[in-house]
């Protein structure tokens, strides 16, 4: 990974609804743009991205999706209103922080969730992206929602039952993410915190597929906990709302377009078909699956390729 560096530039922008949407700027003020999209949903930009670009040669766009904290209203918030916070209000989102940065095309960098809108966000806006890296494929498709919060106890049965029994009896057998999102917004703040502690396990289950991999921190901040609950279960609750398979069959708005999909045999979370379904689609994209690796960049040999990707691109 390339050295820390720290933001020379920072602001909240003004992307209506009642939002504010943070903003950060490091490395070289005339390098070649590039911006990241984090997972989650609710994740945040947290500074570890910037250490994927050569600080020297790019020109780093972080920025939290709605709702992440530092933008705000925070979804942690006891009367927090996600009804404007959708995948199509994060797409307008990137494209009107790419105006405001006065920025004409940018490398798009994303992974899990921030795939998914990578995509969504490249076939609505083909001619601001440059090129497109990727990895922990997804595309929030309603096959992939149903995987992960339900079909995915075949792997982790004990550990889905007690996710699933979380959920009151009569809601067990419907949308599991819909019922969690319910109960996260729970008046009483024992039934949302029972929740969240709920989620977060789950997903700290479902990631953990690889040798050497450690809880992720965060989920003890019952703040981030309850934030990213909210905000994931918001998500999947709606399969993104995105069309069924929309992203696939709309993959050929991409041409042209230089792409590395990177995914982990090993990744239960995210699957690898969903890389290679895209990358059959799009004829620009190049696919790698890493036969010892889990979800995320945690491992040395997904990150190597990240950072290979991003350094082959930086002289196009």
């Amino acid at each position: 990974m390339h050295p820390e560096t720290e933001p020379y530039d920072h602001g909240q922008l003004d992307v209506g609804d009642g939002q504010l949407v943070y903003w950060e700027v490091c490395g070289n003020p005339d390098g070649k743009p590039a911006v990241v999209l984090h997972g989650g949903p609710g994740s945040g930009a947290g500074p570890f991205w910037r250490r994927f670009f050569d600080p020297a040669k790019y020109r780093i766009v972080l920025f939290d999706q709605r709702g992440c904290g530092r933008s705000t209203p925070d979804a942690a918030e006891p009367d927090a209103d996600l009804s404007v916070n959708t995948t199509w209000h994060l797409v307008a989102d990137i494209e009107r922080l790419r105006n405001h940065l006065g920025i004409e095309k940018w490398l798009v960098l994303g992974a899990s969730w921030g795939a998914t809108l990578a995509f969504a966000y490249a076939e609505q806006h083909p001619s601001s992206v440059s090129e497109i890296v990727l990895f922990s494929v997804t595309t929030s498709t309603p096959r992939e929602v149903e995987w992960l919060t339900r079909e995915m106890g075949r792997i982790f049965p004990e550990e889905w039952t007690r996710f699933r029994d979380v959920v009151p009896v009569e809601e067990r057998d419907g949308n599991l993410a819909l019922a969690y999102s319910r109960m996260l917004h729970d008046p009483d703040p024992a039934v949302r915190d029972r929740a969240a502690r709920a989620w977060c396990e789950w997903e700290d289950t479902h990631v953990a597929t690889y040798q050497g991999y450690k809880p992720d921190p965060r989920y003890q901040d019952p703040i981030f906990r309850l934030r990213f609950a909210r905000l994931v279960s918001h998500y999947w609750g709606h399969a993104g709302w995105l069309e069924d398979g929309a992203l696939v069959r709309d993959a050929g708005k991409l041409a042209g377009i230089p792409g590395v999909l990177i995914t982990g045999r090993l990744d239960i979370s995210s699957p690898p078909d969903s890389a290679w379904r895209m990358a059959q689609a799009w004829p620009d994209a190049e696919l790698h699956i890493v036969g010892d690796a889990g979800h995320g960049a945690g491992q040395a040999s997904v990150s190597d390729l990240v950072l290979a990707a991003i350094e082959h691109f930086a002289g196009r």
